[in-house]
């Protein structure tokens, strides 16, 4: 079996969820939820979890990638899972699909990035909990360090629902809420004593 990518006792950010601050400047991470699948100190990187590609089915990808079995399930939606190699696909996936390049991110989600997970899922089995993306958020050497300093991004531990649920549009709200902290009195202005 493969090593975790982080232990419970590590103090970086993999099997955690990064939330962008009301006033992130990037408008490419405005409002979004990132889970992060590691984080050491040579950097970061993670998958957005709350918007959707309009422009590609899973289908869609199927046939590109000349995958022939198909599965009838409409609700596998690929998702933009950051700006960084965005032709290059990851599944994060709950823990009951295992292969040889599967990644366990935490004790209960994993990353695998094969056309063999996109057979499975096609085909009907693959991992129960899936999330589709094409891309990657990602950050060099003291990078992330840095923005969550400069109050770009909260941190809050990841649930399943959080993760695999399907409703995109509350996602970010919700991810804010688990910390009981209304968004509206969020500032994007660091504090230094």
């Amino acid at each position: 079996m493969a090593e975790h990518l982080t232990s419970k006792d590590d103090p970086f950010l993999s099997g955690q969820l990064l939330i962008a601050m009301p006033g992130m400047k990037d408008e490419r991470f405005s409002k979004t939820v990132i889970y992060m699948c590691a984080h050491t100190p040579e950097g970061a990187m993670g998958l957005v979890l709350n918007q959707a590609l309009d422009t590609l089915t899973f289908p869609d990808l199927l046939e590109q990638l000349g995958i022939e079995e198909q599965v009838d399930d409409n609700n596998i939606r690929v998702h933009v899972g950051g700006p960084v190699e965005s032709g290059r696909g990851f599944v994060l996936h709950s823990m009951d699909y295992h292969q040889e390049a599967t990644l366990p991110v935490d004790d209960d989600i994993a990353l695998t990035a094969t056309i063999d997970i996109l057979k499975a899922i096609a085909r009907g089995r693959g991992p129960r909990k899936r999330l589709l993306a094409l891309g990657y958020a990602g950050w060099g050497p003291g990078q992330l360090d840095g923005e969550i300093r400069a109050n770009g991004w909260l941190q809050v531990p990841a649930t399943h629902s959080l993760v695999f649920d399907t409703d995109l549009d509350t996602k970010w709200e919700r991810a804010i809420a688990t910390l009981g902290i209304d968004p509206m009195m969020l500032s994007d202005e660091a504090g230094h004593a």
